[in-house]
């Protein structure tokens, strides 16, 4: 079984599973979503190639055996007016906010949320000017709700920054992800199932002269090796 990380592209998003291609839940205000009601696609499409163009990566797809089965979704907060609604809000200022994410129920239990969580992780570490990642948590998910378990967040690094009733603000502070960012690539190749693939190339042993060799002169050495 085939496994791939990719950015989030105009490509790929109409290709996100369930309904996420065209909600608009994160990306417009609750006035500006009821006037584009049956356009939200095209606004999804709008509102993303303008992050792409401005700003940059704002989400990652997985692919199994070369069909999208799930994604991850972040940007500024500014960016995305609809976590203004909760009561935990705003996020702090030195984050981005993780909005949402998905994988298909028939590829739960793999470890592919993770994997989207590493690699989001690690296209922020390198932009170097964030300093953590901010999401708030459901901790009684509902059916099609657009808002990440709380559990799920507290598995994958994040911690209760503001606590609440129902939406906690969690946070995972990037600057502990540097010391172990060769454990995430390492641990994102194995379940993509690419480490075979690209192992490193070894620096041949050099076997160290003894020391009677080390010891002999070359005069000596051409002596010795002509007995």
């Amino acid at each position: 079984m085939g496994r791939q990380v990719e950015r989030l592209t105009l490509d790929n998003l109409p290709l996100l599973p369930g309904s996420c291609s065209t909600c608009t839940f994160w990306e417009l205000d609750p006035v500006r979503r009821a006037q584009v009601r049956g356009h939200e696609a095209e606004e999804k499409a709008a509102w993303l190639s303008g992050m792409l163009r401005d700003w940059g990566s704002v989400g990652r797809v997985i692919r199994v055996d070369d069909t999208v089965v799930g994604h991850l979704l972040w940007a500024p907060a500014v960016h995305l007016p609809g976590s203004a609604g909760f009561a935990t809000a705003p996020v702090s200022p030195d984050a981005v906010l993780l909005a949402t994410g998905y994988v298909a129920p028939e590829h739960r239990g793999q470890g592919l949320g993770r994997v989207l969580v590493q690699s989001m992780a690690k296209d922020l570490v390198q932009r170097g000017s964030i300093r953590a990642v901010e999401a708030f948590g459901a901790l009684r998910p509902r059916q099609g709700e657009c808002v990440l378990p709380a559990d799920f967040l507290l598995a994958v690094g994040f911690r209760t920054h503001r606590p609440h009733a129902a939406y906690p603000r969690m946070r995972m502070d990037l600057a502990t992800t540097v010391s172990w960012r060769e454990e995430l690539e390492t641990a994102l190749d194995r379940l993509l199932g690419v480490v075979g693939g690209k192992r490193r190339a070894t620096t041949p042993t050099v076997p160290r002269a003894s020391r009677m060799q080390r010891q002999l002169s070359p005069r000596r050495r051409v002596r010795n090796a002509a007995r």
